[in-house]
């Protein structure tokens, strides 16, 4: 048995935000909550680099390749705030890095959920398991889905409705 059935919601959420996302046009992936927030554009780049970062550089789980963040040893694209990023890139990070994430899913049983791994940040060495890095991957995800509905909010658009597996009607502002 595998732990996917229980995190099937946060496929949902992921679909949600990959769709609303992928209907966003630059000027609104553009958009900031405040002028020291980052845009919509960097807060979803950075939500699928994170799952490359703790899935495949510090579980050594294999898909960096098939994404956006192939090199894992320096500062990604997600993080280059001057070059903003459109839904043509977005979508594939946020659908690609998500393979990765239904592929441990997949493969993970209950009993490797407290499995450790170690990774060192200057100098201290800290102990993560599968089941933490599971509930960062999730929380991390469904902070930055909150951020993002509330910049959308803020200016007038629809919210990412994470809630279900249907996908209420959206209309977009012009």
């Amino acid at each position: 048995m595998n732990v996917a059935q229980f995190y099937e919601g946060w496929r949902f959420a992921n679909d949600r935000l990959v769709e609303r996302v992928g209907a966003l046009s630059p000027e609104h992936l553009g958009l900031r909550a405040s002028p020291d927030h980052w845009p919509i554009w960097a807060i979803s780049a950075h939500a699928a680099g994170v799952r490359v970062y703790w899935l495949c550089q510090i579980f050594k789980e294999p898909g960096a390749e098939r994404t956006p963040f192939k090199d894992l040893s320096e500062e990604g694209w997600e993080d280059d705030l001057t070059h903003p990023r459109d839904a043509s890139e977005l979508v594939p990070a946020l659908q690609s890095t998500w393979t990765i994430v239904e592929d441990c899913l997949t493969r993970w049983t209950p009993a490797m959920l407290q499995d450790e791994f170690r990774r060192e940040i200057n100098g201290q060495v800290q102990i993560h398991t599968r089941q933490g890095v599971l509930m960062r991957l999730l929380t991390h995800d469904a902070y930055h889905i909150g951020e993002i509905t509330q910049t959308l909010g803020v200016n007038g658009l629809p919210e990412i409705y994470i809630w279900t597996s249907r996908v209420p009607t959206l209309s977009t502002p012009a």
